[in-house]
């Protein structure tokens, strides 16, 4: 299949280009983003006003597109701020910290519970199950907060949902693509799964190792952080009724979850079940705490996870809003200027790099690795995967083999580029129950994916 790409294309490719090296070189990006979406709307439209419209369109887009993510993440935090007023959180934890003793046991269990949970519900309710219970313990022990988001995002949004072996909503897209059976496809990731996992996790904790030892990373108490950025409140609870809370709200979430697996809910009916969850907890704690004031003081929890909210989410709106152009987004955000075969500006150029590459096994897993790489810069992850399946059945026939383990492969670098590791406003589940930058992580995440991909892609060239 050749694909025309034309000046849109060349353009959105400089621009992530340069956006990625901002990133890495740690500046801001909202300004080299709003260029960006410029540049694209008046090479599509030639029109000076209307690309003026499509910068503000282009920010209503990304917020409708995260907004069920910005609120699950604000209620959670609501929800915790006033745990951590009425020391329930602190109650709530006290047996896992028997269990965790060490910054290396923390970063591990908590990965695989993260990973396990994933499996069952993905990765975001995942991330608020097991964030408002293991956080503190972590941190309380040593791992900084940066290192419970790099655990919870790698294992989670990474290992779990590259594979994605029980609900196999990814499995399922790409074996469609490349017309096989969904069974090989999952059989055939599941040794570049746990490579990639093994080496990408390993990577990562190393760093994280070394820079605690040289005191690159600063680990703050959790009694300190949680209040980080305000006051401590004045509210007291009786130890009957904390120890009444501590037991009844893990009670809660584990009804989340029995409820999760009776009614087969999975992804946004998770996230939401886990979102309204706690809501409930915070009106009843906040009733308990405030008696005549409380009314008002649900609200003010409200509006303060909210701020939370916004302020994480603010610097990703416009990043946010750049690559979706490059998905299904640019016709709704410019208009339908792209040519009819297109299939989206960033699988354009997937399937121009897919065509012109030298038909053999290492070539071939080199060149669906960096497509499903290409297609997850749209920040979705799930978007491009079936246009991996259908390169891959293209490079197995001119091969001769390997159908199953170039669509394992391409499958495993979209997700793990666009469905949660290194695309901003992917990590931000992770980065806001952590309350760290999600810039920061994804640019700690970088070298150790990037090392993770290089190593099962040669992995992959023995397997075809």
């Amino acid at each position: 299949m050749v694909v025309e790409l034309n000046a849109l294309h060349w353009v959105y490719l400089v621009f992530t280009l340069l956006i990625l090296g901002f990133m890495i070189a740690k500046r801001d990006t909202t300004l080299i983003c709003i260029a960006g979406i410029v540049l694209l709307s008046l090479i599509a439209t030639n029109s000076i006003y209307s690309s003026i419209i499509v910068i503000f369109n282009s920010f209503i887009y990304a917020i409708v597109e995260l907004l069920g993510t910005i609120l699950v993440i604000s209620i959670i935090v609501g929800m915790s701020s006033i745990l951590t007023k009425t020391g329930i959180n602190q109650m709530m934890i006290s047996p896992f910290t028997r269990l965790i003793k060490s910054p290396t046991l923390a970063y591990w269990v908590i990965g695989i519970l993260m990973m396990i949970i994933s499996w069952f519900f993905w990765p975001s309710p995942a991330v608020a199950l097991i964030g408002v219970v293991l956080l503190p313990v972590a941190v309380n022990v040593g791992l900084p907060a940066i290192g419970v988001a790099m655990a919870m995002n790698l294992f989670g949004h990474g290992i779990a949902l590259s594979g994605d072996f029980v609900i196999q909503g990814a499995p399922k897209l790409t074996a469609d693509a490349a017309g096989i059976p969904v069974a090989e496809v999952i059989s055939a990731s599941i040794p570049l799964v746990f490579i990639m996992g093994l080496v990408t996790t390993t990577v990562a904790f190393i760093f994280l190792r070394r820079d605690l030892k040289n005191n690159k990373i600063k680990v703050t108490p959790y009694e300190d952080y949680a209040t980080e950025g305000g006051q401590e409140g004045d509210l007291s609870l009786s130890p009957k009724l904390k120890r009444f809370y501590s037991i009844l709200i893990p009670i809660f979430f584990l009804i989340d979850v029995i409820v999760m697996i009776l009614a087969n809910l999975q992804g946004g009916d998770a996230t939401a079940l886990v979102g309204g969850t706690a809501v409930l907890i915070l009106i009843l704690v906040t009733m308990s705490s405030y008696k005549s004031r409380a009314l008002e003081q649900i609200t003010s929890h409200l509006v303060e996870g909210l701020k939370f909210g916004i302020q994480i989410f603010g610097p990703i709106i416009p990043i946010a809003a750049f690559f979706y152009i490059g998905g299904d987004g640019f016709t709704s955000i410019i208009g339908d200027y792209l040519p009819a075969t297109s299939e989206g500006i960033v699988n354009d150029l997937g399937l121009a790099l897919a065509s012109v590459a030298p038909l053999n096994a290492g070539v071939g897993a080199v060149t669906l690795t960096a497509v499903g790489a290409i297609t997850g810069l749209d920040g979705s992850g799930f978007s491009g995967i079936s246009l991996a399946g259908s390169v891959a059945r293209l490079f197995s026939i001119a091969i001769g083999r390997g159908v199953a383990t170039l669509t394992a492969l391409g499958q495993i670098a979209a997700i793990w580029v666009g469905g949660g590791t290194l695309i901003p406003w992917s990590v931000i589940p992770a980065a806001a129950i952590c309350k760290v930058d999600p810039f920061e992580l994804t640019r700690r995440n970088f070298w150790p994916v990037v090392i993770g991909l290089v190593v099962t892609t040669i992995v992959g060239m023995f397997l075809i």
